[in-house]
């Protein structure tokens, strides 16, 4: 792929603040230039389904508030990507990467779209994804939806870019956006930012709202920061993190301040979850590589701490995913109100448009979840009690009680080769304790397996996001595994 050369290319919050302040650099002309860069990419990439036709407005309006003295924070005139499951009033569209949601746009932004703008941000676009948070199907193509088809990997456009989060991860890597939000129900926003080779955070749920976004799970859900700093993503946070009171959840969240630390790593006590990681070898042989790094910087590493029940969790996430995504689902379509207002309505726009919405994979967990009953279904509790004794009481707070600031494992293995023939292939990955429980976790890029990107994961109790902010940053400092993608056609 010919990729021409890019003046903002590994561009980070501070360095942007620093131009604008000088004058060198202003916001319309930062985003004249990632739209350049999207044109000239994205069509190969598909990370995007849209760009703002607003953009370009709304990054002069936030140079006038500049030149006139007012500059809202760092990310004031900064360019950025939301994934396509968060809303956005018109003109931009919110579809989930299906035709279904098409015809009516919400009817105003998501709380953490309204955040973004405040703060001053230009919303550039929205992102590609998995379709439907990659919940509609067993056997599908993570980073493939009907409207935007296959979003590729930087890296290896051959290889799978990881989803749901997966044009958010995309954009980010390839440089086509300063930052990016990203959503995770259990493993979409830290997997497509380790195979991506950027820095991604799946914060504890509750921190940052939920309103607005396409649900799969209330228990599960939550949106997070995409980038390619462990400072821009925790800048980004700072930003998107706030109470609302749209979502209770919201209500105990503390404030997430700046806690970035060069020397973050030094008297931490750091847990090796070893029942985590062993997927894959060149994957491991990284691991090892990160584990004495830290060592090196100053931590206590503790070698092994088990994270108890990591094994048992497939059946009963999944019976919690299925009941939550009908009810969830449901509640959002009839405040959307589009023309579709049930999950039955949707699976019966998938056959009518099969040529269009499953011309490689069906639609089997629409289907389970839409025979599922209420959320009073005592099947639905007995598994939602069994997923929360098997992570937090039973499962990582019992790592955490042996006093480590953080438990840490290989995030994932290396991207995998698209194949709509068979859908995903499992390499292998530590996300579901941290997502079941709703814990939050950080990825940081960690090295390489065969040129293509790995990441490791920080993992720790609620709100606990400043601590692993600090050791993540820690890392990032003595490690600086970030390199930007090769745009390779495959794999020599």
């Amino acid at each position: 792929m010919d990729v021409p050369p890019f003046e903002h290319d590994e561009a980070t919050l501070a360095g942007i603040g620093q131009q604008m302040a000088s004058g060198a650099l202003t916001a319309r002309g930062l985003t004249e230039a990632y739209l350049s860069r999207i044109e000239a990419l994205d069509p190969t990439l598909r990370s995007l389904l849209e760009t703002n036709p607003e953009a370009l407005a709304s990054a002069e309006e936030l140079d006038d508030e500049r030149a006139s003295g007012h500059v809202r924070g760092p990310l004031h005139g900064i360019p950025a990507l939301v994934k396509d499951n968060i809303d956005t009033a018109e003109p931009m569209t919110t579809t989930v990467g299906s035709f279904a949601l098409g015809e009516r746009p919400p009817a105003r932004d998501a709380f953490v779209v309204q955040r973004l703008r405040t703060a001053g941000a230009v919303i550039l676009g929205k992102t590609n994804l998995s379709e439907w948070a990659n919940f509609r199907s067993t056997r599908s193509s993570s980073g493939w939806s009907a409207r935007g088809s296959q979003c590729r990997n930087p890296y290896v456009l051959d290889r799978n870019p990881c989803g749901s989060s997966s044009g958010s991860g995309v954009a980010v890597s390839a440089n086509l956006c300063a930052v990016a939000v990203g959503t995770e129900t259990d493993g979409s926003i830290v997997c497509p930012s380790s195979v991506n080779g950027i820095v991604g955070i799946k914060p504890t749920v509750g921190l940052v709202s939920r309103s607005g976004l396409v649900p799969i799970s209330h228990t599960q859900d939550t949106p997070g920061p995409m980038a390619r700093t462990v400072a821009d993503a925790a800048a980004l946070l700072s930003v998107l993190a706030g109470p609302d009171s749209r979502d209770a959840a919201t209500a105990e969240a503390p404030r997430i301040g700046s806690s970035i630390d060069s020397d973050g790593l030094r008297r931490a006590r750091v847990g090796v979850a070893r029942n985590l990681a062993g997927f894959h070898d060149r994957t491991d042989l990284a691991f090892e590589e990160a584990l004495a790094a830290m060592r090196d910087a100053g931590a206590e590493v503790i070698d092994p701490l088990e994270v108890p029940h990591a094994t048992e969790l497939e059946d009963p996430e999944l019976q919690v995913l299925l009941f939550e995504f009908k009810a969830d689902l449901e509640t959002y379509l009839v405040q959307r109100a589009g023309p579709h207002r049930t999950l039955t309505d949707l699976i019966a726009f998938n056959i009518a448009n099969a040529d269009r919405e499953m011309p490689f994979f069906g639609q089997e967990l629409f289907e389970r979840a839409a025979e599922k009953g209420g959320l009073e279904d005592p099947a639905y509790l007995e598994a939602l009690a069994t997923c929360g004794r098997l992570t937090r009481g039973e499962g990582l707070d019992v790592a955490f009680a042996q006093g480590v600031d953080a438990v840490v494992a290989p995030t994932s293995g290396p991207a995998w080769t698209t194949d709509h023939a068979n859908g995903d292939h499992d390499v292998g990955g530590n996300s579901t304790p941290a997502a079941v429980a709703g814990y939050p976790s950080i990825t940081v890029p960690m090295g390489s397996a065969f040129g293509l990107p790995v990441g490791i994961s920080f993992i720790g109790p609620a709100w606990s996001e400043p601590t692993l902010i600090r050791l993540a940053s820690g890392f990032e400092h003595v490690s600086a595994h970030r390199r930007p993608p090769a745009f390779l056609d495959t794999l020599a």
